[in-house]
């Protein structure tokens, strides 16, 4: 921390300059509500935020076509890929969460979801319901398009239920519940679709209504992981996934324009005030040690 505090008083004591955030999607609400706006205003700069799927953003800063000042994944499968090709020397935990089913209010199928969401009905053999429109995200692209996918192949082992992930979910890359992360909770929200994955932090930072999961298929309990592990994912190329809790991560680049304001948000993202405000929106303390 004292470095960080070193860095963040030698690059802002002009009060000028711009923060450049690309975070995961699932973060838009509370990067773009609370903490970028808090930060800009204590250091007197301007915070301008960008979230997609984190996969798809790490690509982006490892091709040279991104240049944020921060970048912001959750597991660690996106800060690997910066480490593998250099462009970070670290990456550091700042928040967790665990998987949830987000339901619309406005959907048909809303009673059976609440009572779902109450323990009162099996939350899968809702979600299995004829006509159910569930929503996801990619999984090439989005961990959490990954991660929906896990819960469904833990749930499988976990209640005796054999093809639950292929009755609910489809096929892997199934175009009809495939949707961008930014747009999946909107989405949600509008009515256009009646449950759709999501992270406990988002769901809550929007004030949507959702199933609680258990721990052996939420991705976040460390002391589970043994379990975890009994499910791996297949990407179309051949690549093999393994779950990885659910832990957010923030790292700066290399080659961001203003590495000192990157290196005093990520002490801000773990500070006091940071770490309220995540609390704030849902999310839970950071977990693990750095990348």
């Amino acid at each position: 921390m004292a470095g960080f505090a070193l860095l963040s008083a030698a690059g802002l004591a002009s009060g000028t300059g711009t923060l450049t955030v690309d975070y995961a999607g699932s973060m838009g609400t509370v990067m773009d509500r609370a903490i970028g706006p808090a930060f800009a205003a204590e250091h007197r700069v301007t915070y301008q935020g960008e979230g997609q799927g984190a996969y798809a953003l790490a690509r982006l800063i490892a091709s040279g076509q991104l240049r944020p000042d921060v970048f912001l994944a959750i597991t660690e499968g996106p800060m690997e890929l910066l480490l593998r090709s250099g462009l970070i020397r670290r990456a550091v935990p700042v928040a967790s969460t665990q998987m949830v089913i987000a339901y619309s209010p406005k959907s048909r199928f809303a009673g059976q979801l609440a009572a779902a969401a109450a323990g009162r009905l099996p939350w899968y053999q809702v979600l299995e319901t004829p006509g159910l429109r569930f929503g996801r995200t990619d999984p090439r692209t989005d961990p959490q398009g990954q991660n929906i996918v896990f819960t469904f192949l833990l749930a499988e082992r976990y209640y005796h239920q054999p093809g639950l992930e292929r009755k609910v979910l489809g096929p892997l890359l199934n175009p009809a519940e495939i949707f961008t992360e930014t747009s999946l909770l909107a989405r949600l929200q509008a009515g256009q679709i009646d449950a759709t994955s999501g992270y406990l932090s988002a769901v809550k930072s929007l004030h949507l209504p959702y199933i609680p999961l258990p721990g052996a298929v939420n991705l976040s309990d460390p002391a589970l992981e043994r379990f975890y592990q009994q499910v791996a994912l297949q990407l179309p190329g051949g690549s093999q996934v393994k779950v990885s809790p659910l832990v957010f991560y923030a790292a700066v680049p290399k080659t961001a324009p203003d590495p000192a304001l990157g290196e005093a948000f990520l002490a801000y993202l773990r500070s006091q005030a940071g770490q309220a405000a995540f609390s704030a929106y849902g999310y839970g303390p950071p977990s693990g040690p750095p990348l």
